[in-house]
């Protein structure tokens, strides 16, 4: 499910083209449903692409609410890449991003 996500995102980014990069808004929506879930996808200015997974009996989440998430996640996401003691391409040990993650989590479920 996830895979077959990461190829619409691919297909979104190459069909936006040029757009994208003068775009701000780097939220794609939802990518690929499914009855028990629901994929949504973003993009960074740097390519790295955010996919969050949903269940898809869970109808009070908006489309507004998805893409606040991803705005907190790439937020965080900057910070921890910002950090001058991280190593790009190690694994992410950061409090703030993990707790952050987590509320997330915990406002979806």
């Amino acid at each position: 499910m996830v895979h077959t996500s990461l190829d619409v995102v691919d297909e979104k980014i190459s069909a936006m083209g040029k757009a994208l990069v003068d775009q701000r808004e780097l939220y794609l929506g939802l990518l690929y449903p499914t009855e028990d879930h629901k994929v949504y996808g973003y993009v960074t200015n740097s390519k790295v692409k955010f996919v969050m997974v949903v269940d898809s009996s869970n109808t009070a989440l908006r489309d507004n609410e998805i893409r606040s998430m991803f705005r907190k996640l790439h937020s965080s996401y900057t910070d921890v890449m910002c950090n001058p003691f991280y190593n790009p391409g190690d694994r992410i040990q950061s409090r703030a991003f993990d707790s952050m993650v987590t509320s997330m989590m915990v406002q979806v479920c």
